[in-house]
């Protein structure tokens, strides 16, 4: 059984027999292949929230500011009453933000906000430049807010990385899901954020996205396994980067005669199909595949370029210009209690959900 270590197949020619090529352990921030730079995933079980959608419960033995304690279940991050992420710049990747607990609330430098959560997904291209900040306001005062999400980070190739900052949201309502029952009639239930499952294409991202042509299959899925249920993931390319990522389950999943258990990492080789077979209790995964971007990846924190002098470059430029400066009254804005699920957008469009 594959539980906790590393194991690295490498890939020789096409007659190579496995169909996993690496299994690694994953945290709170899990191994990438290119183009995904970056996932978290946070789950936080929040208490409820004061006046203000703020932590109610003294927060004493934290370290606010920067905390990710996770102590009594949760975390600040980076806030220091509303949890979440204050203002802070990005400048050339993308953003998907997949809610399925909980609320999200976003503001930036362009002037868009919004509030998102319970299944939405909002898809961010940084682009050129713009700050923004990502809190998870306590909606709840009579009782907990628990938040669940993924935050994975998309690079762009060079062509687009000064492409005009743009948001799409993804509303929980209009995103596919399908189920498939293979052979016993267990099923296997698909969340499709990016790519086509079972005739069902997911609703378009932004149109610099890497995933905006179909060509780069980039595929964003998540999958939820009943107990014995059999899922099949189609063939893809042989230059195509696939990883599928068991994060939360308490038995295993048989992949090529190779018990796995949850808390890894697996890298398929895409240009197989590949047979999924859940053990006895219920199975959660993201799978994540696309062909890769194949240019130099040069990060410094929430900046991706391509070489360190543009990754320099952009420092000097956010010194410069703010990237659109704070159009807000404070670093960590929230939206009125109220204020439901809703988008406005910067060219002035309105979104409203119930």
């Amino acid at each position: 059984m594959a539980d906790g270590n590393i194991i690295d197949i490498k890939k020789t020619d096409l007659n190579w027999p496995s169909q996993i090529m690496k299994i690694q352990p994953i945290d709170f921030q899990w191994q990438m292949e290119d183009p995904f730079i970056f996932c978290a995933h946070h789950n936080d079980d929040y208490p409820e929230g004061n006046e203000d959608q703020a932590i109610a419960s003294p927060l004493w033995g934290r370290n606010i500011g920067s905390d990710f304690s996770g102590k009594d279940g949760w975390s600040m991050y980076h806030g220091e009453t509303v949890p979440g992420f204050p203002a802070h710049p990005h400048r050339g990747f993308e953003t998907v933000t997949i809610v399925l607990k909980g609320v999200v609330d976003h503001h930036d430098s362009k002037g868009a906000r919004g509030r998102y959560g319970n299944g939405d997904v909002q898809w961010l291209t940084t682009g050129a430049g713009c700050q923004h900040s990502e809190m998870f306001p306590l909606v709840n005062r009579e009782r907990g807010n628990p938040l669940e999400l993924f935050q994975i980070w998309l690079n762009l190739p060079a062509k687009d990385k000064f492409a005009l900052p743009a948001f799409k949201m993804l509303w929980g309502e209009d995103i596919p899901v399908t189920e498939i029952a293979e052979g016993n009639g267990k099923k296997t239930s698909v969340r499709i954020i990016a790519g086509s499952v079972n005739g069902k294409e997911a609703v378009t991202p932004c149109p610099d996205s890497w995933a905006y042509k179909k060509e780069n299959h980039v595929g964003i899925f998540l999958l939820r396994m009943e107990p014995d249920a059999v899922f099949t993931i189609p063939a893809g390319t042989e230059t195509m980067n696939r990883n599928l990522y068991f994060y939360e389950g308490k038995g295993t999943i048989s992949i090529d005669n190779t018990q796995v258990s949850s808390s890894n990492r697996i890298k398929l080789a895409a240009c197989r199909e590949i047979k999924l077979t859940n053990g006895k209790e219920e199975s959660l995964l993201l799978l994540l595949e696309a062909e890769p971007i194949k240019e130099a990846v040069v990060q410094y924190g929430p900046i991706v370029m391509n070489t360190e002098q543009e990754v320099r470059q952009a420092f000097m430029d956010f010194q410069a210009t703010r990237f659109g400066g704070w159009k807000w009254n404070r670093p960590d804005p929230v939206n009125d209690v109220t204020s439901g699920r809703f988008a406005d957008y910067i060219d002035g469009r309105k979104e409203k959900r119930e």
